[in-house]
């Protein structure tokens, strides 16, 4: 093996040794733990134990009796040691941590060996996941972890101090209260606080229903709005439910590189709902009324959903359905969370859908109408919905001019577009945006009289969303008078783009460069209508210096 193994006399005086070992074996591709445990009849893992592939422990053998110190297999290499402590905070004091991140393995001691056959029971019956896999948690051989001469301990001492921490009360997890104010400490409370960052796509009630509802019964959600963020209160039967739901979704995306969950513990212990509709639901009061001029819950999206008391989506009145739920690799997915979504089932497209409505229920497919057919052309239309989605095609109405249909990429895309766009005034006029019952946009045959009424943008290079991961997705805004402007070359002063949107005909009213960056800026003009017309005429303007201006919507104002 190339390097010295200590007498067996030596490992029992000093237990330092065996952990020497260890921390050798595993950059040799190996480990102690197996190698020990493969000679143990009564041990449950297989002889090829790497945790590096797919190989599983033996179902057909008993395993290590209980020990304080607990086994953890098939560890993300990439794992915090504070995610690791925190598999065991819900079930009591976590006394030492050692990490094998070569072999992708970990050992935690329990302080009492109660509090790890608690956590084995637990974990066997819900398959723990820490970024985004799961990992296999068992007794070790060992009786205790002695690692205080090992190298590269430091971050581990400091995730377990932080714990302790926490349970002497001193400090909690998640910026919740501590325990002398009478509150549960973190992990005992069922209630969890839900913020989802980069809002590219809405997000229901009954999408964070499914989602959570993996991890244990929800009692009660409440959404709201604060800080221009969209959050949830989301309350278990069982707080053991609540720390695995933030073990396993903090930080993972709802959609692909946008939707991103950030769940902590909430100082409350229960959460008084008053009304069920597309704003709260207590599950377990179907009497409550829905509320003033909320919808109340729709009995045909009750049975789609196959839960009692889920609401219909907020589109539905617009669309009939809900929206289409996606999980590619980037986020949640199938594997990754098992039966967590089980009304929902994988379309031939990738995408999800309902059970019990059809593929055709979910359309991308957009109808504008009360257009300006003096004033619009597919062009225009193709860059103002592209605000929210890439476009595919356009189609004015060859004998309704006022009327258009407008394809986006996909069904979510075309309800944040309609969402954002319906109500606008665009040319002077009150636009109004529903899902078409059309399913494609069909280009013209050859020979078709059409007067360029209808256009493909799908291989467009001004498609805003085409990139994974994209800060576009990251700056989805309402129509607003404050348009953010960006991609500007260095010789371009603010008076000249000043000049340049009042020279096309509109008020500007307040202008200002980013402090930090003078490649973006913003700008304030009369009206919201004046704004949605000069994004439509100067998105893609050429300044020179090959450099075009992207123009979009701010949250902003100056």
């Amino acid at each position: 093996m190339g390097f010295l193994v200590p007498l067996a006399s030596d490992l029992n005086r000093d237990g330092d040794a065996t952990f020497y070992i260890n921390w050798i074996l595993a950059r040799r591709g190996t480990d102690l733990e197996t190698l020990k445990c493969s000679n143990v009849p009564s041990c449950s893992l297989s002889p090829s134990a790497n945790g590096n592939d797919s190989r599983h422990f033996k179902g057909d053998r008993s395993p290590c009796g209980p020990s304080r110190v607990l086994h953890v297999r098939k560890v993300p290499i990439e794992v915090s040691e504070a995610e690791l402590v925190s598999l065991g905070v819900p079930f009591g004091r976590v006394s030492n941590l050692l990490m094998l991140k070569g072999k992708n393995q970990a050992f935690i001691e329990m302080a009492s060996e109660e509090a790890a056959i608690t956590m084995v029971n637990y974990y066997t019956t819900a398959t723990p996941h820490v970024r985004n896999q799961p990992v296999y948690i068992q007794y070790s051989n060992h009786r205790e972890l002695k690692t205080d001469n090992l190298p590269n301990q430091g971050r581990a001492q400091a995730a377990l101090q932080a714990v302790n921490a926490v349970h002497s009360g001193n400090m909690t997890l998640g910026g919740t209260a501590s325990g002398g104010d009478g509150t549960l400490m973190p992990g005992q409370s069922p209630v969890l606080r839900i913020i989802v960052e980069n809002l590219f796509y809405p997000v229901s009630l009954e999408v964070l229903h499914q989602i959570f509802s993996k991890f244990g019964t929800v009692l009660k959600i409440i959404t709201f709005t604060k800080n221009n963020q969209f959050q949830a209160l989301l309350q278990y039967s069982d707080p053991m439910n609540a720390h695995h739901a933030k073990v396993t979704l903090d930080g993972q995306n709802i959609y692909n590189a946008c939707c991103t969950l950030r769940v902590e513990f909430s100082k409350l212990t229960s959460l008084n709902v008053k009304y069920n509709n597309d704003k709260s639901r207590d599950f377990t009061r179907l009497d409550l009324p829905s509320g003033d001029g909320q919808p109340s819950m729709d009995p045909a999206m009750t049975a789609a959903f196959g839960a009692p008391g889920i609401i219909s989506s907020p589109y539905a009145g617009a669309a009939g359905f809900g929206p289409a739920i996606g999980f590619p690799q980037a986020g949640l997915s199938m594997h990754t969370m098992p039966g967590a979504l089980g009304p929902l089932s994988m379309a031939p497209s990738g995408r999800m859908t309902l059970h019990g409505m059809g593929p055709g229920a979910v359309h991308s497919v957009l109808l504008v109408s009360n257009l300006n057919p003096d004033s619009i052309s597919p062009h225009g239309l193709f860059i103002l919905f592209g605000v929210y989605g890439d476009v595919h095609r356009v189609k004015i109405l060859f004998n309704k001019k006022e009327n258009a249909l407008i394809q986006m990429a996909d069904a979510t895309q075309a309800q944040l577009a309609m969402s954002h766009l319906n109500g606008q005034r665009l040319h002077g006029k009150v636009i109004r945006v529903t899902i078409s019952k059309h399913q494609t946009v069909q280009l013209p045959r050859e020979g078709q009289e059409d007067q360029g009424l209808t256009k493909d943008f799908s291989g467009s290079p001004l498609h805003r969303f085409k990139k994974p991961g994209s800060k576009n997705f990251q700056n989805i805004f309402p129509p607003s008078a404050t348009l953010h402007l960006s991609n500007i070359p260095p010789s371009i002063t603010d008076d000249i783009l000043k000049d340049l949107f009042a020279g096309t005909g509109y008020t500007v009213k307040a202008f200002k460069f980013f402090q930090k960056d003078r490649k973006m800026a913003l700008i304030q003009l009369g009206s919201v209508e004046e704004a949605i017309q000069a994004l439509i005429d100067l998105h893609n303007h050429d300044l020179g210096e090959n450099h075009h201006l992207r123009v979009s919507f701010s949250k902003s104002t100056i």
